[in-house]
């Protein structure tokens, strides 16, 4: 809003088109030089001036009654009139309206894809939540998203899982405990292929018998298959997580050999000592193997079928992978053999690759079986949370559900605050801590508005009566802490697109934490309830837009908003 205004009082001054303007517009390094900078480098050569120059001869000119100009060396500072571009804001904010700039622009989003016959441990957050985040803020910013899980439900793994199950499986135990049994099974496997030379021929054995349709085979796979979904599920349900298709590797193998005889067509595929690549040599990238020796397939094939399903069957424009960063190199094959392969809408493709979390600086594999269970940290957190609420208000209605979702809030927070790409290294302790950048924190502060809410709601009922109300307000009613936070409230949509344009969900979590920290530093310089009325209405109002922007920010997180705490 402020650019927009900005450019529009700039451009009877300035000789450029509004769209430069907009892009050269700054925030000023101190709120007391200005709400906006325009920086007059660009003009030194049209005016025939030193930049210091130009500003002085813009701030001359310049003739507008509610916005005051300063030269400040090469830069012109605007100051808005905070009466009148108060209210006009809070008009606008009332809105809450996000540009639809992805009208019409279809969306794929591969996000969470667990292991099957795996625990869902909290390695794997990271994909479901950045995953669900950016499923969220497409969606608001008017894309036609769709989320898919893509399970890790093929591939030679299963043939180990089998292999491991047909030595040493124990019904009654794998009936009691299906996942934890699975998974000592599979750790089993990697300790005694160590050994035992016989193993990994045995389990490739398997998953070839499973690609054939073996009878048996299959049985054992679709146990595995049932009985994780039942425990995805349930996990998922918890998060809060949906998928518009659950579609794992297997879904795609009667769709692999179009992929082969495609790339024999085109004379892509090469002989490599009995297994057939696709040499990427042009690219600087080594060989991609399409067909394993023993004939069966692998990821890459797996996923030259996915991406053309979604491309071809579910007519996305632009597909996203919310993977590892490990697998960077995996994606740059399958989109080099894509191109390769003639299909023009590669470019479209995008891996969203993230970094590894640590758990207190410990890494996770699940096949030494150093795997710290989603459903334990969840836990955990929801109990401490639960103490502190007994600790410090323990007549809290509905306390179970506040608990729930500030521990469930730190987790997700904590992992979406930083920047997708950098590890983290997970601490509980300091993601349930309620005065720093975590999940309490905001929640805590988006409380504390319906709380000032709550105590001037009866005041502003008598004053609506009384219709002492006005939409208007005065210059200096919000004060200099009040006006900042209004300011930081247009830049949402601004962020919001950022976030998109990223693929970052961080973004949005910094917003909202910058926001909280706005809003705590107008809460403690001003009196908000105050006995005046036009300043109590102006400032219960920024008050309620603050917790909305709050709400609306951490609900595109996935985090719930609790109105007390």
């Amino acid at each position: 809003m402020l650019y927009q205004w900005a450019a529009d009082a700039l451009k009877a001054y300035v000789p450029l088109e509004e769209k430069q303007i907009m892009e050269l517009l700054e925030v000023p390094p101190s709120a007391n030089m200005g709400d906006i900078a325009f920086p007059c480098f660009i003009l030194a050569k049209q005016f025939r001036k030193a930049p210091q120059a130009v500003a002085e001869t813009i701030v001359e000119a310049f003739t507008d009654p509610l916005i005051l100009a300063e030269a400040a060396g090469p830069y012109v500072n605007l100051k808005f009139n905070r009466g009148h571009y108060g209210s006009l804001i809070m008009r606008e904010l009332e809105k809450g309206k996000a540009a639809e700039t992805g009208k019409g622009i279809k969306v794929v989003i591969d996000m969470s894809s667990p292991n099957i016959a795996k625990p869902f441990g909290i390695g794997h957050l990271r994909s479901t939540m950045i995953g669900a985040a950016l499923y969220n803020m497409y969606k608001l910013a008017g894309y036609d998203v769709v989320s898919v899980n893509h399970l890790g439900d093929w591939g030679t793994q299963f043939g180990k899982q089998i292999a491991a199950y047909k030595r040493w499986g124990d019904d009654k135990a794998l009936s009691e405990d299906p996942i934890g049994e699975s998974l000592k099974l599979y750790v089993r496997f990697h300790e005694e292929a160590a050994q035992d030379d016989t193993l990994e021929p045995e389990a490739r054995d398997w998953f070839r018998k499973l690609e054939a349709g073996d009878e048996e085979a299959r049985r054992l796979w679709t146990y595995f298959v049932e009985v994780s979904m039942k425990e995805f599920n349930r996990m998922y349900m918890r998060l809060n997580v949906r998928f518009d298709h659950t579609l794992g590797e297997s879904f795609y193998n009667d769709k692999m050999q179009t992929v082969v005889d495609t790339l024999k067509k085109k004379g892509l595929l090469e002989e490599s000592d009995g297994a057939l690549v696709v040499r990427l040599d042009d690219e600087g990238m080594p060989p991609c193997l399409i067909i394993k020796t023993d004939g069966t397939t692998i990821y890459p094939t797996r996923d030259l079928a996915t991406a053309i399903y979604r491309h071809d069957v579910m007519k996305a424009e632009r597909l996203l992978y919310v993977v590892g960063s490990e697998q960077r190199l995996h994606f740059e094959q399958v989109f080099s053999i894509l191109r390769h392969m003639g299909m023009d809408w590669a470019g479209s493709c995008a891996h969203v690759p993230f970094g590894l979390m640590k758990f207190e600086g410990k890494k996770m594999s699940t096949r030494r079986g150093k795997i710290v269970v989603l459903e334990q940290v969840l836990d955990e957190a929801v109990a401490r949370a639960m103490s502190i609420i007994d600790e410090k208000n323990p007549e809290l209605e509905n306390k179970e559900k506040v608990a729930e979702a500030i521990g469930m809030g730190a987790i997700i927070f904590g992992d979406l605050k930083n920047n997708r790409v950098n590890e983290v290294d997970f601490s509980l302790e300091d993601a349930l801590n309620f005065d720093g950048e975590t999940g309490p924190y905001v929640q805590y502060t988006y409380a504390r508005t319906q709380s000032v809410l709550a105590k001037g709601s009866a005041l502003e009922q008598a004053a609506v009566v009384d219709n002492a109300v006005e939409l208007s307000i005065s210059v200096d009613v919000l004060g200099d802490s009040g006006w900042e936070l209004l300011k930081l409230l247009t830049k949402f949509p601004e962020q919001l697109q950022r976030g998109i344009r990223n693929n970052e969900p961080s973004v949005l979590a910094r917003y909202a934490l910058d926001v909280a920290q706005s809003f705590n530093q107008f809460y403690n310089k001003e009196r908000i309830v105050t006995d005046e009325v036009s300043t109590r209405s102006a400032r219960l109002q920024l008050t309620r837009l603050a917790g909305l922007s709050l709400t609306r920010t951490l609900q595109l997180l996935g985090l719930q908003t609790p109105d007390r705490m």
